[in-house]
């Protein structure tokens, strides 16, 4: 009897620092037989990762840049790799250096660190998304400014040498690394 060809796919999801995949694709191209990309980044509606796993037969592997790519959150990524066991697929991350394939033993720090790195990745990036969508929207990110008089007052206070920075904060609300921000400018 034959064994079953195994398929390496490809899976690509834009995200802010790679909205059109262009640099997912450089690293999944060479290494994957067929590519599947999702026109958006949206947890919902992942049409692309339906029709992958679908199309899944035993010994096939999906193929990722980074882990958060294929996930949303720790229990979406035990979801899917529930699926791929029963499907006996597997699922490789490049970033993170994970194959299920091999059957490696990672130590409990190993499993931790890549489980922390993928939780700051998801965070990471709906950051990013929540102030690329305020920028669009008109809306300023960071802290306010502090009013102008009263960083010129604080810095005339400080140049004068006659106040310690205890006083110019009360006096003007402006903070001793503020101050020091604007003086350095």
């Amino acid at each position: 009897m034959l064994e079953a060809i195994k398929m390496k796919y490809g899976y690509m999801r834009p995200t802010i620092a790679d909205t059109s995949c262009e640099q997912q694709l450089k690293i999944l191209k060479p290494i994957c037989e067929q590519m599947y990309q999702e026109e958006h980044d949206s947890a919902k509606n992942r049409s692309k990762l339906s029709e992958v796993i679908a199309s899944l037969l035993k010994g096939d592997k999906i193929v990722v840049a980074q882990l958060f790519t294929i996930a949303d959150s720790s229990r979406h990524l035990m979801e899917l790799l529930e699926i791929l066991e029963d499907k006996g697929a597997y699922l490789q991350s490049i970033k993170e250096d994970i194959d299920t394939e091999r059957k490696k033993e990672y130590s409990l720090s190993e499993m931790l660190s890549h489980l922390i790195e993928f939780q700051n990745e998801i965070i990471r990036e709906r950051t990013k998304k929540g102030m690329e969508y305020a920028r669009q929207h008109g809306k300023a990110s960071g802290r306010p400014r502090k009013a102008d008089e009263n960083v010129k007052k604080a810095m005339e206070m400080y140049q004068s040498k006659k106040y310690t920075l205890k006083e110019i904060k009360a006096e003007t609300g402006i903070s001793k690394s503020t101050l020091y921000r604007y003086l350095e400018h």
